[in-house]
Parts: C-alpha cells; sequence; structure tokens
C-alpha cells in the first residue's frame, strides 16, 4: 500500500480526473485502543487514541441529486441517489450511506455530492478503518454543507450508521477515538455519561507495535452481537432484584455470583470480563498517571487472559503472538485488540528492543502457522481535521 503522505496527492488526482473539480480534504485516523476491551458498549470505560494511519476522503458538492463515490483501495465506483438510500450489494459503500442517511433524518439535504477516498489504515486489523471512514464522511458532509453539527454529534451520528444502516451493534470508542484523539494522548472516555479526559502517554522509550495475525474468522461480527447480546442477559437477571443496575457498569462481582451464575455460566463468563475489566481501566489509569508503565502493560496481560478465557474472542494466531511476548522483559504488555477472533495483537516495546522482537516474533509466528504476519509501528496523533 501507498506510504501516508501520497494519499491526499493520489485522492486530489482522482478527484480532479474523474469530477473536474476541487475537493474539500478530510484526513481521519484509525485507532488503538490500549486497555478496556468490549467495555464500550456496556457503558464503562476505555482507553483509545487515535494513530498515524487514517482515511483521506475528497468530497463537493454536485447540482444535481447525485451520490458518486470512487474507493481508491478498492479501485470500484458506487453511484445513488441523495433521497433514494438503499444497501449497496457491495458493503462498502454502506458505511458512507449510512452517515447519509443519519443526517438525512434531521436535514433534508437535497444536493448530492463527489467522493474520492483511500487510506493506509490495514483493513481487517482491528484499528477500525469503517469508523475512521464514517467519521470522515460526518466530518465532511458537516463541513459542505454547513450543518453546524458539534463533534460529539458527529461522532454519535457514525456510530448510529454503523449500528443501524450496516448492521454491527458497535460501541461508541472507535468513532469517538477518530473524531477526538489528540497527539500523544490517550482518552479516557467515560461510555455512560460519554465524559472524557486526555491521559498523557509519556513514554519517549517505548514503542506501540502491532502484530497483524492477518487471519479474520468468519465468526466475528456474528459473535460480537451475541457478546453483546450475553451481556445484556446478564444484566435482565441482576435488574430482576436490582432495577437500578441499567447495564454491567453498574454490576459488582457479588452481584453476578448471586444472579447470573446459578442460571448460566457463560453468561457469567462474560460478564464477569467486563465487570473485571471496568476496574481494571481505571486502575490502569492510576498506573499512567504515577508513569508506571509495568504494572500498566501487567494489566494489559490479564485483558488478554480475560478476553480469551472468559469472553472466548480470542483465536490461536492472537494467542501465540502474546505467547511468544509475554515473558520477554523487553515487551512490557501485550493483548489481542478489537473485536476478536483475528486482526492485532497491541505490544508496548522497549525501543531499543523493538527489531529484535520483530526478527524473533515473525520467524516464530511463521515456523508455528505457516503465514506471514504483518506489523506496524504507530504512534498517537490527532484527530479528524480538514487538511490543505
Amino acid at each position: 500500500m501507498s506510504p501516508i503522505f501520497n494519499y491526499p496527492n493520489k485522492v486530489k488526482d482522482k478527484f480532479l480526473e474523474l469530477f473536474n473539480q476541487e475537493p474539500l480534504f478530510v484526513r481521519s485516523p484509525g485507532r488503538i485502543n490500549l486497555i478496556g476491551e468490549h467495555t464500550d458498549y456496556n457503558l464503562g470505560f476505555v482507553l483509545p487514541a487515535a494513530i498515524n494511519k487514517a482515511i483521506y476522503l475528497g468530497i463537493q458538492k454536485r447540482k444535481d441529486q447525485l451520490i458518486k463515490i470512487h474507493s481508491l483501495d478498492f479501485n470500484n465506483d458506487f453511484q445513488g441517489d441523495i433521497n433514494e438510500l438503499k444497501s449497496s450489494d457491495k458493503l462498502w459503500p454502506d458505511y458512507l450511506l449510512g452517515v447519509v442517511q443519519q443526517i438525512q433524518k434531521k436535514h433534508q439535504i437535497q444536493q448530492g455530492f463527489n467522493i474520492v477516498f483511500g487510506g493506509d489504515i490495514p483493513p481487517g486489523a482491528g484499528l477500525s478503518s469503517s469508523a475512521a471512514l464514517e467519521c470522515a464522511m460526518a466530518f465532511g458532509l458537516n463541513h459542505i454543507f454547513n450543518l453546524s453539527y458539534e463533534k460529539m454529534d458527529l461522532v454519535k451520528l457514525a456510530q448510529a450508521a454503523e449500528n443501524e444502516f450496516v448492521g454491527v451493534k458497535c460501541g461508541i470508542m472507535d468513532q469517538f477515538a477518530s473524531m477526538f484523539g489528540k497527539n500523544n494522548q490517550l482518552m479516557r472516555l467515560d461510555c455512560r455519561s460519554l465524559d472524557f479526559a486526555y491521559v498523557p502517554f509519556q513514554a519517549d522509550d517505548i514503542q506501540i507495535v502491532l502484530f497483524d495475525t492477518r487471519v479474520k474468522h468468519s465468526l466475528a461480527s456474528s459473535a460480537y452481537n451475541e457478546r453483546r447480546e450475553e451481556c445484556e442477559q446478564g444484566v435482565k437477571w441482576i435488574q430482576e432484584i436490582h432495577p437500578e443496575v441499567k447495564s454491567l457498569r453498574d454490576a459488582s462481582e457479588k452481584m453476578l455470583l448471586k444472579y447470573v451464575k446459578p442460571k448460566n455460566q457463560k453468561i457469567y463468563e462474560r460478564c464477569n470480563f467486563i465487570v473485571s475489566e471496568i476496574q481494571r481501566l481505571q486502575e490502569a489509569c492510576n498506573d499512567l498517571e504515577n508513569n508506571d508503565l509495568q504494572s500498566f502493560g501487567k494489566r494489559m496481560f490479564e485483558t488478554h487472559a480475560g478476553l480469551k478465557d472468559l469472553y472466548k474472542v480470542s483465536c490461536d494466531e492472537l494467542d501465540l503472538l502474546v505467547d511468544l511476548v509475554k515473558d520477554n522483559p523487553n515487551v512490557l504488555g501485550a493483548r489481542m485488540m478489537g473485536g476478536g477472533f483475528g486482526g492485532c495483537t497491541i505490544n508496548l516495546v522497549k525501543k531499543e528492543a523493538v527489531e529484535d522482537l520483530i526478527a524473533q516474533v515473525s520467524a516464530s509466528y511463521h515456523a508455528k502457522t505457516g503465514s506471514e504476519m504483518l506489523i506496524y509501528l504507530v504512534k498517537i496523533e490527532d484527530g479528524t481535521s480538514i487538511i490543505n
């Protein structure tokens, strides 16, 4: 894939070629999440950051009511009508059309628009390329049509597009991280109140390294929705006695033992992971405030163990990558990241050891799986914005 600095030029050249217009440019980044996995739709806390891999989207109004979209990475086109929004048979346009549908509920835009987009967020790696695309779309439409949405409104709108039009019941974290990211800052987001605070990530001697399994098991999206339903079932059982409990954010380990475990062991394990993870994230934020990355890293390993054994969203390839680094003193923490069943592990690695670690893990991964993994070195960057 082309290096990051080429994308705006590629988008602009293609836009001029196809539409003979000057586009507005939006850059919208992918995200990592240091800790707090699957807690967002349970209204807990998450600790994401935007990264230096992004979607670049050029957009401009048309005089008619057509929507014309070109995807550079798929080398594919889509055409629709602003007044007749329906799912495509290609899937990728749906992330954009869902955003349009959400905006149309309130604004009834009467003009169509042209779009060209591409980016260097690896698809299927758990870095939320879809959320970045939704945020780029929402940000661009807000700008060219002067819709006066606040950033948080755009985040909610992008999430609703994925929930309702694409059909993935994602929480709010991915879109939030893409929109609100800030250079060298993590974000501690309360997914219930949507209050958030920037948390400095002071780690000049640490490199964030992603090891990409390059696998995406077919379970991923159906299992994601299933886990969400299991958590909701656990809450319902607790609510029979404690109606004040609205989500697993309000539940305690004691409640789970008393009201969920006797009914269903599997649902108890799912809920137990979430309740523990919400607590673990808050302790991890204290570690960061104390500049204690050793303790923070240990919690990442604990998260992985929970995702593997209790929430059961890991897979052999992800477990192998964590096992290959867990006894290495140069790796402070590692875990699977994202929805699960493939994608990446995220690793906090001492900078001087990065090269050796990559060589060692790559060789072992290939020897054990017969596959080559991909490696991404990421930096924490600013969120969605207009670029010149």
